[in-house]
C-alpha cells in the first residue's frame, strides 16, 4: 500500500436484524485480509425514532469486538441536510444518534450522505446549501466529541432531471467552506462518474478537487451511464453497463489510473470496497485489485484534518 494509507477495506452486509448474519458477514471479510470493515448501520435496526436500541447495540459490540480490524460505519442514507428545512431536527437527532452507534463501535469514520434535494431556482438551491453547511458544521462538533470523523459522500441525482446531487467540485468548495477539522469526505468514484455522465463535466478533474479532503474512498466500478431503460433483471443492467451497480474494480471504465496519478489524498485515507453482494464470490480477486490502486496513492499534505 502506498505510504499514508492507512487501509483496504470491505462493506459487510448488515443481514436479518436479529444479527444473526453479522458475525459470519465479519469473518468472511476478516478472511479476505483487509485492514478495515465498514458496518452498514443503516440496515440495522439500532436506532427507533432517533434513539438507540441499547441492549442491540451491546450485542453487535460484543460480536465486533476483539477483532484485530479497524471499523467504519455507513449511517443512514435518508439523512438529508438539503431537505426542507422544518425536516433537519429530525435529520440530525439521527445523525447524532447514528454518531453515537458508531463511536460505540469504535469506528473513525463515519458516512453521511450530501443532500439532495429537487431542481429549484439558484437562490433557493444556495439557501438550501446555506442550511447543509451550518447542520454539516454540527454534525461536525458531534462527531468530534466521539472521537470520528464525520465523511460527506458525493452522490448523483438520478437521470429524470428533477434531482440536484453536488458535484464532487462543489463538495470540495461546500467542506472548504465549512471548514471543520471532522468534517472530510467519502469521495465514491462511481457516483462521480454517473453524476457527470448526466450532468456533463471532467471526471479526473472533479474527483481530483475533491480527494483532498476524502479521508475515506467508496471503491466500485461503472461505466457512468444512466439507468433509463426499463430491464427485468441486474444482469441485463450489467450487460448494458447501466446505473450505480458496484461492480469488481477493472469491470467498469472508471480510469483508475489516471485518476490515482493526478488525485492527492489526505493522510490516513481509507479504500473501502463497496461491492454488489452477487459479486461477493469475487471479492477476493476485487480486494486485491483494490490494493494494487491503494499501492499507487499519493498523499500528500492534507486539507482534511
Amino acid at each position: 500500500m502506498g505510504k499514508g494509507v492507512l487501509g483496504v477495506g470491505i462493506t459487510i452486509e448488515g443481514g436479518p436484524q436479529d444479527l444473526s448474519r453479522i458475525r459470519a458477514n465479519l469473518d468472511a471479510a476478516q478472511a479476505l485480509g483487509v485492514e478495515t470493515i465498514e458496518v452498514p448501520t443503516y440496515e440495522l435496526d439500532l436506532v427507533v425514532g432517533g434513539r438507540i436500541r441499547r441492549d442491540c447495540l451491546a450485542e453487535l459490540k460484543s460480536i465486533c469486538a476483539g477483532r484485530g480490524v479497524t471499523y467504519t460505519v455507513h449511517g443512514p442514507l435518508a439523512i438529508n441536510f438539503l431537505d426542507e428545512p422544518y425536516r433537519l431536527p429530525r435529520h440530525f437527532e439521527v445523525l447524532q444518534a447514528s454518531i453515537e452507534v458508531a463511536a460505540e463501535l469504535g469506528a473513525i469514520h463515519y458516512v453521511v450522505h450530501s443532500g439532495q434535494t429537487r431542481i429549484t431556482q439558484s437562490a433557493g438551491l444556495e439557501a438550501a446549501y446555506d442550511r447543509q453547511r451550518e447542520w454539516l458544521n454540527r454534525g461536525g462538533h458531534v462527531a468530534k466529541a466521539h472521537g470520528l470523523h464525520l465523511c460527506v459522500e458525493n452522490l448523483f441525482g438520478g437521470y429524470h432531471g428533477k434531482v440536484h446531487a453536488s458535484t464532487p467540485l462543489r463538495l470540495a468548495a461546500e467542506l472548504a467552506a465549512i471548514a471543520h477539522s471532522h468534517v472530510v469526505a467519502t469521495l465514491d468514484f462511481s457516483h462521480a462518474h454517473l453524476n457527470l455522465g448526466f450532468a456533463g463535466g471532467d471526471l479526473v478533474a472533479e474527483v481530483a478537487a475533491l480527494a483532498p479532503y476524502a479521508k475515506h474512498l467508496h471503491i466500485h466500478d461503472s461505466f457512468g451511464r444512466q439507468d433509463d431503460i426499463w430491464m427485468y433483471s441486474d444482469s441485463e443492467r450489467v450487460a448494458y453497463g447501466h446505473g450505480d451497480l458496484h461492480l469488481p474494480v477493472g469491470w467498469g471504465d472508471i480510469p483508475w489510473d489516471n485518476i490515482l496519478e493526478t488525485c492527492i489524498f489526505p493522510s490516513g485515507v481509507v479504500f473501502n470496497i463497496e461491492l454488489n453482494p452477487r459479486f461477493w464470490h469475487l471479492a477476493r480477486e476485487c480486494v486485491e485489485a483494490t490494493r494494487v490502486l491503494a499501492g499507487k496513492a499519493r498523499v500528500g499534505l492534507a486539507k482534511a484534518a
